[in-house]
């Protein structure tokens, strides 16, 4: 027992072990495993500068016909999906490792807060992906529970007093897509000014995590402001904005740019967290953009394919596809930079790189369809296949173990 000791204060002092990088705990059955995070020393470790490795003995982390909140959006299994590699994939940083996964230390370390995940069908995913998480981890079926109410999703985990909750919001400020169930409409309009209506649902949260980007790649989107544009320190050359209600707008003005658009719903969105939020109490995610593979051109395929009958990540590193917007990421970035330096808590997620890699993880046809495929694209399934969303277990889970 003197000599167990030893070795687990050496190991514990010395950090890292010599054949990898993991820090090593002893169980009672002295084999040794994998620390879980309060073990872990974190400095210069770049979580998101790394590979894929194979793995079908750790992963998947979860069952996806086993969990009780998995949604017909990613259960790719579900609907017909055959080949199962993709949940094989486990995420290894270059010079580190991610600690175990344990839901139980999580709940712990959430009890008596409020979690919300604020965003579009990819924060959606996100959010989806952690449920199953930690579903396993709660044996009692009647001490977790889902429930709808509009725009909020509120799960409950009661024995540990956590609330995990998803708002929908796809662009931050109030637009008529703001419906969770009634929002593919044709042209977007957005009231860029106007957010009051959904941050009230989530002020109080003790963690915010925010997604949006995807939606702000339609080209075909305008504004309906009330106030002076000064406000967002531009001019009206390059901005297309209308004046009215959603039902009737009018009076149309110039084309913007998407990159122009989102920085105006960003700044809106910023100064009310910078003029509301606790700073004491609210910690906050910014998610980076989730890249989609529509493009098979940019790995090697023909030119229209894309990420249809993927089965294998890519493996070039440092791989980047042409359809994720570096303006915007940069837009992003420099707001959530300026938001630290006002003194409030907040993180960007940077899942961008590791993901492009991922052209095998989307759910592809493999998922429910909210409109029926035509006959054409059933004959062609390259034409509705979905590249945008992920397969669970998939690439989500490592965004959450991060």
């Amino acid at each position: 027992m003197v000599v167990m000791g030893v070795i687990m204060v050496v190991v514990y002092l010395s950090g890292d072990d010599p054949s990898g990088g993991i820090l090593l705990r002893f169980g009672f059955n002295g084999e040794t495993e994998m620390a879980d995070a309060d073990y872990y020393s974190f400095k210069d470790c770049d979580f998101f500068n790394g590979s894929w490795v194979y793995d079908n003995k750790s992963r998947p982390l979860y069952k996806g016909r086993q969990c009780s909140f998995m949604t017909d959006d990613y259960a790719c299994e579900k609907y017909g999906r055959k080949d199962f590699e993709y949940q094989y994939w486990r995420w290894q940083p270059h010079a580190c490792h991610l600690p175990r996964f344990n839901g139980t230390a999580l709940l712990e370390k959430l009890r008596d807060k409020r979690v919300v995940f604020v965003g579009d069908s990819v924060g959606k995913n996100h959010w989806v992906s952690l449920l199953c998480l930690i579903d396993s981890w709660i044996l009692e079926p009647s001490h977790k529970v889902a429930e709808w109410h509009g725009s909020l999703i509120t799960f409950r985990a009661s024995e540990y007093n956590v609330s995990i909750d998803f708002y929908w919001e796809p662009l931050l400020v109030e637009s008529n897509c703001d419906d969770p169930v009634n929002h593919r409409v044709h042209n977007r309009i957005m009231k860029i000014e106007s957010i009051e209506k959904h941050a009230k649902q989530w002020i109080n949260a003790d963690m915010l995590i925010f997604d949006s980007y995807s939606w702000w790649l339609d080209p075909n989107m305008t504004l309906l402001v009330f106030i002076t544009i000064k406000k967002y320190n531009v001019t009206l050359k390059g901005l297309y904005y209308r004046w009215g209600s959603f039902e009737k707008p009018n009076k149309t003005i110039v084309e913007s740019s998407r990159v122009k658009r989102y920085e105006m719903a960003l700044k809106t969105w910023s100064d009310w967290l910078d003029t509301h939020l606790d700073r004491k109490k609210t910690r906050i995610v910014f998610t980076s953009l989730s890249p989609d593979h529509k493009e098979g051109g940019d790995w090697g395929k023909t030119m229209g394919e894309n990420c249809y009958n993927e089965t294998q990540p890519i493996m070039e590193e440092g791989y980047w596809g042409k359809g994720s917007d570096v303006d915007l990421m940069r837009t992003a970035e420099s707001t959530v930079q300026n938001l630290e330096k006002k003194g409030i808590n907040i993180t960007l997620l940077n899942i961008t790189q590791l993901s492009q890699y991922r052209k095998d993880g989307h759910p592809s046809i493999y998922k429910r369809h909210w409109v029926t495929p035509t006959k054409l694209e059933l004959a062609n399934p390259v034409l509705y296949a979905d590249c945008l969303h992920w397969c669970l277990p998939g690439v989500p889970d490592v965004w959450n173990e991060i």
